[in-house]
């Protein structure tokens, strides 16, 4: 069985259309990248797609592995005619999607996910699996969806927290990769004391004040990104309003939107709240999540 090096793209793949998706857009990455792919896809009798499910056949039915099989080899020819040069390698492993896949999310690597999928990978994004292997993948994990058009800014989220800062980091380096600007964006709101009307907020904090302390929190931390990757265009854009919609809206215009793990402020909680729901949900583009 192969392997993969521990800073290889993974793909994980399961004969679904949103999986195919997905190689094409890890075989791009691995590209650009100059990193090896390896396609990987779990192997579990319960979990067999529709028409094999239903049979009466042996879980260790060979016509079954070979099934299993047929879907890495589709996927990583998929892979070889959309990033000719990219060495590909690809596995069956036995086990649960969600083990399976984080077993593959080494700190060096980039793991890359469909959004929906049959089998292995049924329900990604929307049920368990997606919420383990987000929430505990030791490396960036990519949910490709929507619109996949590779001519769109990266827009990162900021908030000025160190979680914040890796996906600065990574949003940077695909933005160079990619040769697309990058849109760095922080969304602001009002502080909201117990027991105040949220009317009259502004009519205890001074808006000005607010967004020069939210200017200065943005441009502090896109400051020495900028100096590493003089070559990448940036946008930095203050928006009030809640993070998870302002992402979203963002997200429209982006080929990929970038966030981090966990944050303070406006997107604390990322993983485990409706920040996080509403950009995986809701974005118009691939979203990366990355990881301290």
């Amino acid at each position: 069985m192969a392997e993969a090096r521990d800073d290889s793209v993974v793909v994980g793949v399961d004969g679904s259309g949103s999986a195919l998706d997905a190689v094409r857009v890890a075989a791009r990455e691995a590209q650009l990248r100059q990193r090896p792919l390896h396609v990987v896809h779990a192997f579990t009798w319960a979990m067999m797609p529709g028409n094999l499910a239903g049979s009466v056949a042996s879980p260790r039915d060979p016509g079954l592995r070979q099934a299993a099989e047929r879907v890495v080899a589709d996927a990583v020819a998929e892979a070889e005619k959309s990033a000719p040069g990219v060495p590909v390698t690809g596995s069956v492993r036995d086990g649960a999607p969600a083990t399976v896949l984080l077993h593959y999310a080494r700190p060096g690597a980039l793991l890359v996910i469909g959004d929906r999928g049959l089998g292995g990978f049924s329900g990604l994004v929307l049920g368990s699996v997606a919420i383990q292997v987000v929430a505990h993948a030791a490396c960036p994990v990519l949910v490709v969806k929507g619109d996949l058009a590779t001519t769109g800014p990266v827009v990162v989220g900021v908030d000025g927290s160190e979680s914040s800062e890796r996906a600065i980091g990574f949003a940077f380096e695909e933005a160079a990769a990619r040769d697309v600007p990058l849109v760095a964006v922080l969304a602001w709101r009002y502080p909201e004391p117990t027991g105040i009307d949220e009317e009259a907020l502004p009519l205890i904090y001074d808006q000005d004040d607010l967004m020069r302390e939210e200017a200065r929190v943005l441009e502090n931390a896109v400051a020495e990104w900028c100096a590493r990757y003089p070559g990448v265009r940036v946008t930095r854009r203050l928006h009030p309003g809640r993070p998870g919609k302002v992402l979203v809206d963002e997200s429209e215009q982006a080929s990929l939107v970038v966030v981090g793990a966990r944050g303070l402020g406006g997107f604390k909680g990322l993983l485990l709240g409706s920040v996080s729901h509403a950009v995986l949900y809701h974005a118009h583009c691939p979203v990366a999540v990355v990881h301290q």
